[in-house]
């Protein structure tokens, strides 16, 4: 949270940044553009809701015996 606190202040100061990351809490940044970039190289840019890294975290929060049942196995 400090890090977006400081790119936050930043960022109103000028200052531009490229940060490759799958945290949902950095794609929160305000104003950022997020660019995804798929497997066969090609990119665009999508909002926060649509960005992967964060689909994938609510789906997990919402049901994690779904992804976990498959690292886990407890037959």
């Amino acid at each position: 949270m400090a890090l977006l606190a400081r790119l936050t202040e930043l960022a109103g100061q000028g200052s531009q940044f490229i940060i490759a990351t799958h945290s949902p809490v950095l794609l929160a940044l305000p104003g950022a553009r997020i660019v995804e970039i798929d497997d066969d190289g090609t990119t665009a840019t999508t909002d926060y809701d649509q960005a992967l890294p964060v689909r994938l975290t609510r789906d997990f929060l919402a049901g994690p015996d779904k992804y976990l049942r498959h690292l886990l196995d407890e037959d």
